[in-house]
């Protein structure tokens, strides 16, 4: 059986649909249901158990597993319960953890590209602690993310036990089918579309940086089926550990981006600037790129689609449709 934790949420869910699809059903998901309709992004899979998180531990207890894929965080960037979200992104991962390592199960886990805060140091995907500790991330989210990197990467630099298989995913930004619960932290393409398709105009945010025009704020967009390719091919490549940006190396408009869904729709793009919130302007990221030479590096060639063509998939096969869930 392979643990899932964040299970019905959007990568996660995504990896069980993936899972599933390769004839796997002894998949259990780790999640709070809630009142979101996060259910719809497990609606269609075959499913070994449903386990609330706070029944996780006694779960967990005397059962073996073949893996535990850790997706189960607070993911809103605008969190502000510290308590909270170190509870549930740290100490969580840290029992979990320690639990794989006395299990000698795999443990594949989600990290974030958050941890790199505004970009200064790059975004090089250094598992080194002094590269780590160099880091400074901007919100709790990415915080709580980078301090759970530092804490495998410190147990590692001590030759500490570790699980046979660890693998920590630095993840750009992930867009995709099954998106749809997470309200203000959805993509703006999905955020978007129903502007989009219904003629209305779209706005994206003015730039108030010298140099960079107005929607040519940048991120490294990457289709969710790409991420989820990542995590199939470290189950099936148990040697391989470490930390590993998963993004498709190119960085991409946001006014790109819209485009594409227009040009999906075979509509004339209409798009409209407004200036960015002054609460938020201090700390807006103007680009994100990721170097995937490590993850290239350590085997995987599984490639990443362009960015034109995830959008026409997202909106032909998901978005455009009544029913938007995979």
């Amino acid at each position: 059986m392979l643990l899932v934790t964040g299970g019905a949420g959007f990568i996660g869910s995504n990896v069980v649909a993936a899972l599933n699809d390769a004839g796997r059903s002894d998949v259990a998901v780790c999640d709070a249901l809630g009142r979101a309709g996060k259910w719809h992004n497990l609606a269609k899979r075959h499913l070994a158990d449903i386990v609330p998180p706070a029944e996780l531990s006694g779960w967990l207890e005397g059962r073996k597993l073949d893996g535990i894929i850790h997706f189960g965080a607070i993911s809103d960037t605008m969190a502000t319960d510290g308590d909270l979200v170190i509870e549930t992104n740290f100490r969580l991962s840290m029992r979990l953890l320690d639990w794989c390592t006395v299990n000698r199960t795999p443990f594949i886990y989600a990290s974030s590209a958050a941890t790199y805060g505004d970009g200064a140091q790059g975004f090089r995907d250094d598992p080194s602690v002094d590269a780590l500790r160099a880091l400074r991330p901007m919100n709790l989210y990415g915080w709580s993310k980078h301090l759970f990197d530092l804490a495998v990467a410190e147990r590692a630099a001590r030759d500490d036990k570790l699980p046979p298989q660890w693998a920590g995913l630095k993840f750009f930004n992930v867009f995709g089918p099954n998106e749809y619960h997470k309200g203000a932290m959805m993509s703006v393409l999905a955020r978007r579309f129903d502007d989009v398709r219904a003629g209305r105009p779209v706005q994206l945010f003015k730039s108030h940086r010298d140099g960079i025009a107005d929607g040519d704020q940048r991120r490294d967009f990457l289709y969710v089926d790409d991420a989820v390719r990542v995590v199939m091919w470290l189950l099936a490549t148990p040697r391989i550990s470490g930390l590993f940006n998963v993004g498709t190396g190119r960085a991409r408009s946001f006014r790109d981006l819209m485009a594409a869904a227009y040009a999906a729709l075979g509509a004339k793009p209409n798009i409209e600037y407004v200036d960015m919130p002054e609460a938020i302007r201090g700390s807006y990221q103007y680009f994100t790129q990721s170097d995937i030479d490590r993850l290239q590096g350590a085997g995987y060639n599984g490639g990443f689609t362009r960015l034109e063509d995830a959008v026409e998939t997202y909106v032909t096969g998901f978005l455009g449709r009544a029913d938007r869930f995979r």
